[in-house]
C-alpha cells in the first residue's frame, strides 16, 4: 500500500484533508458536460419563464404561490438522490469518505457491543443459576451429614457392636516433666 503512494508521488493525507486529486477515478462530470448541461438548463428556464402567463393581476393567492415555486428548479428529493446513487458523487460525500466509514465502523462496533452484551447477560443468568444449584445441594448435604451424625443416631450405632456411651466425663492426666529430662 505505501507503494501505491509513492507511485503516484501523493500525500495520503491529502484525501481526509479533501485535498485529493480525481484524475484516475473520478465520479466527476467532466466541465465541458457540465457547462452544455448548464446551457440547456438556462435555454429552458427562459423557454419556460417566457411561456408562463402572468398570474401577479390575479386575485387568487393560491395560483400565485403555485407561480412562484413553478419559477423556481426544482431539485430532486433526498431520498430519490439516495436511493438512486446520486448522493454518492457528490464532491461533499467523496472528500469526507474516510469519515464516513469510520462512522459505520463505530456504528458496527456499537450494535456488536449490544449483542454482546446480551450474550454475557446470559451467561451471567446462566452461572447465577448453577450457584444457586450447587448451594442449594451443598445445604442439603450439610443437613444430611449433621442429622447422621447427631449424638443420637451415633449412640444407637455403637449399641450394635456392644458400645455404651459414658456417663462419667473423661479425666485428663498431666504428667509433670522435670526440666534435667
Amino acid at each position: 500500500m505505501e507503494n501505491e503512494y509513492r507511485e503516484r508521488a501523493e500525500n495520503p493525507m491529502d484525501a481526509v484533508r479533501g485535498k485529493s486529486s480525481r484524475e484516475k477515478y473520478s465520479t466527476e462530470i467532466p466541465e465541458e458536460k457540465v457547462v452544455k448541461k448548464e446551457k440547456a438548463t438556462r435555454k429552458e428556464s427562459v423557454k419556460n419563464a417566457s411561456a408562463k402567463p402572468k398570474v401577479e393581476n390575479s386575485s387568487n393567492p393560491k395560483a400565485k404561490v403555485k407561480a412562484a415555486t413553478a419559477a423556481k428548479p426544482r431539485r430532486q428529493n433526498l431520498l430519490i438522490q439516495v436511493l438512486n446513487g446520486e448522493i454518492l458523487t457528490r464532491d461533499f460525500v467523496l472528500n469526507n469518505l474516510t469519515f464516513i466509514f469510520f462512522i459505520l465502523l463505530l456504528l458496527m462496533l456499537m450494535v456488536a457491543k449490544g449483542y454482546y452484551g446480551k450474550q454475557l447477560q446470559k451467561d451471567i443468568t446462566d452461572l447465577q443459576a448453577d450457584v444457586d444449584a450447587q448451594t442449594a445441594e451443598y445445604i442439603e448435604n450439610k443437613a444430611r451429614l449433621e442429622e447422621s451424625t447427631s449424638r443420637y443416631r451415633l449412640v444407637q450405632a455403637l449399641e450394635k457392636r456392644g458400645l455404651k456411651e459414658t456417663v462419667n466425663p473423661a479425666k485428663v492426666i498431666r504428667l509433670k516433666r522435670a526440666d534435667n529430662e
